[in-house]
């Protein structure tokens, strides 16, 4: 009530299945903690409701599976809420890469790790019921970063984390492509790394202060040539992912031709398998 006085909302719900229940809303975003993904997700789809799933979209693959599953069930769209991958830096940067420019693309870094604060330690991030850890808060974002520019033929995983309360703390990963290519991931909840990432070519390599969502793209030939490129948000990031979504419901699409289904597929699985390296189980994973 409070939040809708103070924005001025003419419709307020008191339970979620009241919210899917309505016939006044097209659909909704999904941004509980991860272990309430499912569940929410699927009570809007059976409800005939459109879904923008924050990430990582579920705990595990069978559990995006079957949220897949219940989206073509009910004839709605289902899309992960990777809202990097809309942002103007990362298409610049993607068509950058597909250009030629850098030559072939042979190497990405990327690291997202943070630490929080003493008090924020009850946090769900720290609980292996929520699907806690640094890989599925920020480590999505570096192996969704890796496949832009390196694909998906990946041939080895070696990775190694810091446990906490049965959660990785800090991970890092090593995956190694087929062409011969490697990408260096880092992700951490009790550790502060730059946040930035690099694009490596044969022919220069890009920077980015920012890997999963630049506004500025620094590239470096090997030349001695260099470029500065400005790609400012929107606002302040998450515009373009709401305009994109929306504009999906309008024209009646089942599915983003940007963030498919298959791609999170894909990723949920490159997560269970990484949790699997370094011994990262959770209770999800018990019911399978």
């Amino acid at each position: 009530e409070r939040f809708g006085d103070e924005f001025d909302l003419p419709v307020r719900f008191d339970s979620y299945e009241k919210m899917a229940c309505s016939d006044v809303i097209d659909a909704a975003y999904i941004a509980v903690p991860h272990s309430g993904h499912i569940g929410c997700s699927c009570l809007m789809m059976e409800n005939g409701k459109h879904v923008l799933c924050e990430k990582p979209m579920a705990i595990n693959a069978v559990e995006a599976e079957k949220m897949i599953s219940c989206a073509k069930e009910n004839n709605v769209l289902l899309m992960e809420a990777m809202w990097a991958r809309l942002v103007p830096g990362t298409i610049k940067m993607i068509e950058i890469a597909e250009s030629g420019v850098l030559g072939d693309i042979l190497g990405v870094e990327g690291k997202f790790c943070y630490t929080m604060e003493e008090d924020e330690m009850d946090h769900h991030v720290f609980k292996p019921e929520h699907g806690g850890g640094s890989l599925l808060d920020v480590g999505v974002y570096g192996l969704n970063f890796a496949s832009w520019y390196l694909g998906k033929n990946v041939e080895e995983i070696s990775a190694h984390s810091d446990i906490y309360n049965g959660v990785d703390a800090h991970t890092c990963t090593i995956l190694k492509y087929k062409n011969g290519a490697i990408a260096d991931l880092s992700s951490a909840i009790l550790l502060r790394k730059p946040n930035e990432g690099y694009v490596y070519g044969s022919k220069g390599y890009a920077r980015l202060r920012r890997f999963y969502a630049p506004q500025e793209i620094e590239l470096f030939f090997n030349n001695g040539e260099t470029q500065t490129i400005s790609v400012p948000y929107m606002g302040n990031g998450f515009e373009e992912q709401i305009i994109h979504f929306s504009d999906c419901v309008i024209k009646g699409m089942k599915e983003s031709p940007v963030v498919t289904p298959e791609q999170t597929l894909y990723i949920t699985e490159q997560m269970d398998r990484i949790r699997k390296i370094v011994g990262v189980e959770y209770p999800q994973d018990k019911k399978l």
